[in-house]
């Protein structure tokens, strides 16, 4: 009888203490995001006793990164202009007196296609070598990857367990020679790497240059170092020059094979290279555009200015830099007047009282950075 009581109590205890356990839930259970997108997990205690104590961790127990942040309360898991690194499984732990508990959600980052080519450009082979060219693309979802020859059709495509595309000549003539194009694509966005073979030895005539840019136009910011890569086939191997329409190449430049590197860059430096190859048999050439942003600087115009009690107080903020610039007023060390009024730039406040008096900053922000200046304002009885 005395066994029979207390295995009652026993398992008394036991629902006892299993129903004051944490009980979890988490929304959503999964997510898919494109790279630099944000998303939260909401992980909510549906019942047990209190306090309860929330935890994030990832499930391979490394270190949360960087750009994911956890609420004040431990309750929401949020990831900040996702990386590929964040995909995966995050775990909400729940801890009380009376145990454990854990729930889970998924995260899959969307990303573009990235390239990588072995053995890299140029590849040199004698004639009657095996030319092999791989081409391995990552990107999610998974690319499709495809090669061709420039001024030809599609030469490999992608196996269908990987994202991989292979070019093999088991035999290599000189016809054999030119760009080959490595293409991954996906939902997100394309990406497109060349390659120069070069065929050496064997008969050989002469055939015309075919010069070709990785990129025909680029963006650099003013003060940066840029580079633009250009290739040429032919026979017998062109010899590759650059110059600049209508305008000499910048005097701090540099050419080596092919390469024209650009350095410290100006807003005059804007314009179209062109990438000259020449042989015995004819010349050929390419073009980069490329266009030199710069972010703004911002003056304040005036940058002191005294006013008496109910004048109205105008102060203009200008920025040279690359268009469209926005501008925002605030003040420092205080709040905006409820007067105040803001349009492109200038700041006008009606009425002006002694209080106004201060400091006031402008912002200036573009897509390549953000400048500020400062204006002083008096407000004094002549």
């Amino acid at each position: 009888m005395d066994v029979c009581v207390a295995s009652l109590i026993l398992c008394s205890l036991v629902l006892a203490a299993g129903a004051q356990t944490p009980v979890l839930s988490i929304e959503p259970r999964s997510a898919t995001v494109r790279q630099g997108e944000s998303v939260s997990f909401r992980c909510r205690v549906q019942s047990g006793a209190q306090p309860v104590r929330l935890e994030w961790k990832r499930t391979n127990n490394q270190p949360l990164p960087d750009n994911v942040k956890i609420g004040p309360d431990g309750s929401v898991l949020t990831v900040a202009s996702s990386r590929p690194g964040n995909q995966g499984t995050y775990r909400c732990v729940a801890t009380n007196a009376f145990g454990k508990a854990h729930s889970s959600a998924s995260l899959t980052v969307k990303q573009s296609p990235k390239i990588d080519i072995t053995p890299s450009s140029p590849v040199k082979v004698r004639a009657g070598e095996p030319i092999k060219l791989e081409c391995h693309a990552t990107g999610r979802p998974r690319p499709s990857v495809t090669w061709h020859r420039q001024g030809a059709g599609e030469t490999g495509q992608s196996s269908s367990t990987e994202a991989k595309a292979v070019v093999q000549v088991s035999a290599a003539r000189s016809e054999d020679a030119g760009v080959y194009v490595c293409k991954a694509q996906n939902s997100e966005g394309t990406a497109e790497t060349k390659v120069e073979v070069r065929v050496e030895g064997g008969a050989q005539t002469a055939t015309m240059p075919q010069a070709s840019v990785l990129q025909a136009e680029m963006v650099a910011v003013e003060g940066s170092t840029v580079t633009l890569h250009c290739q040429a086939t032919g026979s017998p191997t062109p010899t590759i020059t650059w110059s600049k329409l209508r305008a000499p190449l910048p005097w701090q430049h540099r050419v080596s094979d092919g390469t024209l590197t650009l350095q410290s860059l100006g807003r005059q430096d804007s314009g179209q290279y062109i990438c000259n190859a020449t042989n015995a048999a004819g010349a050929s050439e390419a073009t980069v555009q490329l266009e030199v942003e710069t972010p703004p600087y911002a003056t304040s115009i005036p940058e002191q200015l005294r006013v008496q009690p109910g004048d109205t107080i105008r102060v203009q903020c200008l920025a040279h830099g690359t268009p469209p610039v926005t501008f925002q007023w605030t003040r420092v060390r205080g709040v905006m007047p409820a007067r105040a009024q803001t349009q492109d730039g200038v700041l006008v406040i009606s009425q002006a009282k002694a209080a106004d008096a201060g400091t006031y900053k402008c912002v200036a922000t573009n897509k390549w950075g953000s400048s500020e200046t400062q204006a002083r304002v008096t407000v004094r009885s002549a």
